[in-house]
């Protein structure tokens, strides 16, 4: 199989190895500029081979912004970085009409210029920090992969990726995303402190001076290459079984709900969360060289597909519980073999 035309049909297993194998090496080519942050770095790239968006939540300088842009040249893809503002109006990042002279002719025609969407991966930096309406034009751009201006409608570039970021201390002069909104964002993905050791390297390359070039490994129709991979990849009636029992078991007005979510939460995960749970776990199956989806990739991506999913009740908030600690216990409570009978 070629991966430069991802129209063909391909092998299984040949998907399988390319998948894997591209997943590695772009994992080299961040090593050399991001330190540590193996866990964020996967959930970023099952997020772009699912076909869907993240967003990556975490305190100021974690290197967050760095991380999408040094994927961007790993992934030989054209990138824009957009700094969300108070003052972002909507045609900001989608583009406008302008009135366009022909020095020839000297008549008048709207031309359209492209906003920063128009690339295959958008860094929204910040995006908690502008106003519902430009959220609402970037979540519709997520939606739809596509822009409406002036009557016309304009299709963004395959692939297309939004992966935005969200500071979580700062509250003054923000507009925090409605959980319907949060809902569109295939994980969240929490962004921690680095460890002792690499927190130190991290000091070391940064007053060194020396880094090391990052080179593409792979490109656009690879990329697509992947995500019709991921299609293939076939899952058993008992996965989906075990994913659906975790998405409902959150449901707190349904009987199957367990008694730790009916205390705890004031609202469950919808379907897009089992859906959700499906396709980040047939990624996760995928670059780790399966032919096939198991239970244990279902629970592996289980927190970033579930956290936004759910809110805390008084009751949580109280006591100190979090949607990571009710995550946590589900997966414990809910045996991966329970479908299986």
């Amino acid at each position: 199989m070629n991966p430069s035309d991802p129209s063909q049909n391909a092998d299984i297993v040949d998907s399988v190895t390319f998948a894997q194998t591209s997943y590695q090496a772009i994992q080299n080519e961040l090593a050399k500029v991001i330190v540590g942050q193996s866990d964020v770095i996967e959930q970023v790239l099952i997020s772009v081979f699912s076909r869907s968006h993240a967003l990556l939540v975490g305190v100021p300088g974690l290197a967050k912004t760095l991380l999408i842009s040094t994927l961007a040249q790993a992934m030989q893809m054209s990138f824009r970085r957009i700094q969300f503002t108070p003052d972002l109006m909507p045609s900001d990042i989608t583009g406008t009409e302008v009135i366009n002279v022909n020095p020839a002719t000297g008549e008048k025609e709207f031309r359209f210029l492209e906003g920063p969407l128009f690339s295959n991966i958008v860094l929204a930096d910040e995006i908690n920090r502008t106003p519902p309406k430009t959220q609402a034009a970037m979540l519709e751009a997520m939606q739809e992969r596509r822009v409406t201006v002036g009557g016309k409608t304009f299709t963004l570039p395959s692939p297309f990726f939004v992966l935005a970021t969200q500071n979580p201390i700062d509250q003054e002069g923000t507009y925090p995303l409605p959980e319907a909104q949060m809902d569109r964002f295939l994980f969240l993905i929490s962004v921690d402190y680095p460890e002792t050791e690499d927190e130190l390297e991290v000091m070391r390359r940064g007053t060194s001076g020396q880094n090391e070039p990052v080179v593409p490994v792979l490109d656009g129709n690879g990329v697509i290459y992947i995500q019709e991979a991921v299609k293939q990849i076939p899952v058993a009636d008992h996965v989906l079984r075990y994913a659906q029992r975790i998405a409902a078991c959150t449901r707190t007005k349904r009987e199957d709900a367990l008694p730790l979510c009916k205390k705890y939460l004031s609202y469950g995960a919808g379907p897009r969360a089992s859906l959700g749970l499906i396709t980040a776990a047939k990624t996760h199956a995928l670059i780790r060289g399966q032919s096939y989806t198991d239970c244990s990739s279902v629970a592996a991506v289980a927190p970033s597909i579930m956290r936004h999913r759910i809110a805390c009740n008084f009751v949580a908030q109280g006591e100190g519980v979090s949607t990571d600690d009710i995550v946590k216990e589900i997966i414990a409570t809910i045996p991966q073999n329970e479908a299986l009978g």
